[in-house]
């Protein structure tokens, strides 16, 4: 009796094997969860997202008026600008939007020079600090 099972189990293993071998190794390994195509345009468009809050950050420091408020603040504007870059995507993020919200917020009227002023130092003072930290 286990003879006859051990027979009929060497032609199942053989066909089991001898199909592995035969599907191309190419084709098992093209069932991806994410393709790569997929995942270059993820790669992609979280580079321009940083490059774009980099951007953001950067013009709202730029600015006259912000330089005058970092040097007034005896803060070198040159060091704050080159910071920006060494923030995580999570910071540049949230300070990229509060930058361009206070940016329309004053272009709107809303806030007063004083008060873009002390949104800028505050800006500068936690690029300086995150960084500080890393």
């Amino acid at each position: 009796m286990q003879s006859l099972l051990r027979q009929s189990v060497r032609p199942l293993i053989a066909l089991l094997l001898v199909t592995l071998f035969l599907i191309p190794a190419d084709l098992r390994a093209q069932n991806h969860l994410v393709s790569p195509a997929d995942l270059q345009q993820q790669v992609m468009s979280a580079s321009q997202q940083r490059q774009h809050n980099i951007d953001t950050l950067q013009q709202f420091l730029s600015t006259p008026l912000a330089e005058k408020a970092m040097k007034d603040a005896n803060i070198n504007p040159r060091q704050v600008q080159s910071a920006i870059p060494a923030l995580s995507d999570q910071d540049l993020a949230q300070l990229s939007a509060r930058a361009d919200k206070a940016q329309r917020d004053f272009a709107a009227g809303d806030l007063s020079q004083r008060d873009i002023l002390l949104i800028i130092l505050a800006v500068v003072v936690l690029v300086l600090i995150i960084v500080a930290v890393r």
